[in-house]
């Protein structure tokens, strides 16, 4: 398989995304992560017909992480329901070569989005189709070169913490769309989601699923030094 199961039961299932995939199939068609699990569902249970598999939320396709899928329209409905009220708390970790000069903070920004660059821009509030954007961000680690922040989003933007990190002057570490010297050899970006909890749509059980960072060195580095302190 190209992702890692994080949490599996008869209403959802949570993986851990590898980069440079696509959550959902679009116009490229690449392989999307939702094809594969669909697939490694009807394997494992010996599905007959197609498989019912929702994506609750996506995340970019160059960034890594968790990603929750429901397995029955009533976790889709009760899940969805949750991000809109913002019960579903997400964390993502990031590596930036420019240490921020305020080491904890909120950004609150307003964002337009830009679809034929693919790309969004901070811009004066007021300014046509700009979307206010916020989130909480602190300096958890450091190593020589890079250092590892930790995000909590607030909204949920086209390319926030991509665009609001760059505007802040600390872009992510391999993102040439937002300000990087220089791309990753994997091709993806240094931005991670980290973790989630949510309430379980059936049984209302807290989850908290944490999901372990890319197979690479300085990631790797990073999350040693997290545990140790």
């Amino acid at each position: 398989m190209d992702f890692e199961v994080l949490y599996e039961d008869n209403h959802i299932l949570v993986l851990n995304k590898p980069n440079n995939m696509l959550v959902q199939p679009d116009n490229s068609g690449d392989v999307a992560l939702e094809d594969l699990a669909k697939q490694y569902i009807k394997v494992k249970y010996n599905k007959p017909g197609a498989v019912f598999l929702n994506a609750v939320h996506r995340i970019d396709r160059p960034v890594s992480g968790v990603v929750i899928f429901a397995r029955t329209s009533k976790a889709l409905t009760r899940l969805n329901e949750q991000f809109k009220t913002k019960e579903i708390k997400k964390k993502y970790w990031a590596i930036v070569k420019n240490r921020p000069k305020i080491e904890s903070g909120t950004l609150v920004d307003y964002i337009r989005r830009d679809a034929k660059k693919n790309k969004s821009f901070v811009c004066q509030k007021g300014s046509q189709d700009a979307k206010e954007s916020s989130l909480d961000y602190k300096l958890i680690a450091s190593g020589d070169n890079y250092h590892l922040l930790e995000i909590n989003l607030h909204t949920g933007r086209h390319h926030q913490i991509r665009c609001q990190l760059s505007h802040l002057g600390s872009p992510i570490k391999g993102d040439l769309k937002y300000g990087a010297e220089r791309s990753n050899k994997d091709g993806g970006i240094s931005l991670h989601a980290r973790s989630v909890e949510f309430i379980h749509p059936i049984s209302k059980e807290k989850i908290s699923i944490v999901a372990p960072v890319p197979n690479d060195n300085l990631w790797q580095a990073f999350e040693k030094l997290t545990k140790e302190e």
